[in-house]
């Protein structure tokens, strides 16, 4: 046979396979999302719409104990003005489309929902909805990015409702937080879908955009309460500070032990003067910080070349290679022993160094190294903000007496929800009854004092060992 008679029979071969797979893939990308939606979809941006007239199946599998419920609060949200039968209306995150149902019910008859997927974005135009309601909102990935797309999407002069679970004043802020351009009308607690489980009703309208607080501190008052529920600072010196400050972080009562975090951007944890990763990143942070399941990004602040080599292989750590300052400038990392020779402040074959803006002649000075330092201050306030979750560590040997009023001068110290901070004075010598360390020209006082003044600014802060 003339090979040349095969080549239209093989084309075709070939032709046929192609368009029975492009049909195999269809016909199973149709069965996978009737499985996973049970319902008509639109499609888009990764959302799905619940819409009633299109969900006959839908409905039969709804429970209708949690209908009548969104329905009386429909209803009392009609009485109150916040919500009328003509309004458009959206329901977020909902996950069966019990709302959606409530509202049609009731007579809202232009309502749709959006079930709880991954994307930011909100598959509708701007100034789209006189109202918005949700009840799932705590478990979302992006708050801050919803918080905009409700922002956008809903008409001015329309309102959200949303029910929390979350009842301490730290969640609510961090929630209220969330919308650049809602005024609070109204907060409430009352009965849920299950009556022996209470909820918080918040009322938003949209107004205007609002203010910035960084700086003004607006909630100071709640940082305050927050320091007042703290352990106590320890007000005498300790004899055997290596004993008395390391029983300590047994009685530190975390921030994230207290309240709720989950309506922030991001989770930020920076360790300034981070030494090894096993130092506190390891064994302290990542083992003991209670971080509600969140993920945080970790900065490890080091000027100290000995350890950088170790963080190359930590891809979960972002290494800053200089020395936490005041300014943007060149400075002296000095290694020190003291005057009889001996290396002070062993840590794992490493003594403890710590910078100068000049060189030291001090006659413990053993090593010194020229290091770039960068401004703290402006630093932080170029990687976070406001609506993040940030702690601090600092162990800076002696430099938190410069580092700390440069961050409460630029208004940087706000954006710091916990500040775990080690404070260098000159103490009692564990190897010499009687001898206090003269590295440090600080007085115990003098550290208390600075914990003290940064708890009464607001700021969360812990005695580090």
């Amino acid at each position: 046979m003339d090979p040349s008679s095969l080549k239209p029979s093989l084309l075709k071969n070939i032709l046929v396979r192609f368009l029975s797979f492009g049909v195999l893939i269809f016909a199973v990308r149709f069965a996978f999302l009737v499985a996973i939606s049970g319902q008509s979809c639109s499609v888009g941006d990764d959302f799905c719409l619940f819409n009633v007239r299109h969900t006959s199946s839908f409905a039969v599998q709804s429970d209708k104990r949690y209908i009548h419920y969104y329905a009386s609060v429909f209803q009392d949200l009609i009485a109150y003005g916040y919500l009328s039968p003509n309004s458009k209306s959206l329901c977020i995150e909902t996950l069966t489309g019990e709302e959606v149902q409530a509202l049609k019910r009731i007579g809202v008859l232009d309502s749709v929902g959006i079930p709880k997927r991954a994307s930011r974005k909100l598959p509708f135009k701007g100034n789209t909805f006189d109202f918005e309601f949700s009840s799932g909102l705590e478990g979302y990935r992006f708050p801050v990015e919803l918080g905009s797309e409700i922002c956008r999407t809903l008409k001015p002069g329309g309102f959200l409702v949303v029910h929390l679970t979350a009842k301490d004043a730290y969640s609510f802020q961090s929630f209220l937080d969330l919308f650049d351009c809602l005024r609070l009308i109204r907060s409430r607690e009352t009965d849920g879908p299950d009556p022996s489980t209470k909820i918080q009703e918040i009322v938003m309208k949209k107004e205007r955009q609002k203010q910035s607080s960084l700086g003004n501190n607006n909630n100071s008052e709640l940082r305050r309460e927050i320091i007042r529920n703290a352990e106590p600072l320890i007000e005498q010196e300790p004899l055997k500070p290596w004993i008395t400050l390391k029983r300590n972080i047994q009685n530190i009562k975390y921030l994230t032990s207290m309240v709720g975090i989950s309506f922030k951007r991001k989770y930020v944890y920076i360790d300034v003067g981070a030494r090894s990763y096993a130092s506190s990143i390891g064994n302290w942070f990542k083992k003991q910080y209670p971080k509600q399941n969140k993920n945080f990004e970790i900065y490890a602040i080091e000027a100290d070349k000995a350890f950088h080599e170790e963080y190359k292989a930590k891809k979960s750590v972002k290494l800053l290679p200089y020395a936490a300052w005041i300014r943007n400038e060149t400075l002296f990392f000095e290694i020190t022993r003291d005057p009889k020779g001996k290396s002070m402040g062993m840590q794992r074959g490493r003594v403890m160094g710590r910078i100068h803006p000049v060189q030291s002649s001090a006659s413990y000075v053993d090593d010194v190294d020229k290091i770039q330092g960068f401004d703290l201050a402006e630093w932080l306030k170029s990687v976070v903000g406001e609506r993040d979750f940030v702690v601090m560590k600092m162990d800076v040997e002696g430099t938190e007496f410069h580092l700390m009023p440069r961050l409460i001068e630029t208004g940087a110290i706000y954006l710091i929800d916990e500040v775990f901070l080690e404070c260098h004075y000159d103490r009692w010598q564990k190897c010499c009854p009687g001898q206090r360390i003269p590295k440090y020209h600080n007085t115990y006082r003098q550290c208390l004092d600075l914990f003290t003044s940064l708890r009464a600014r607001g700021v969360l802060v812990h005695q580090w060992r």
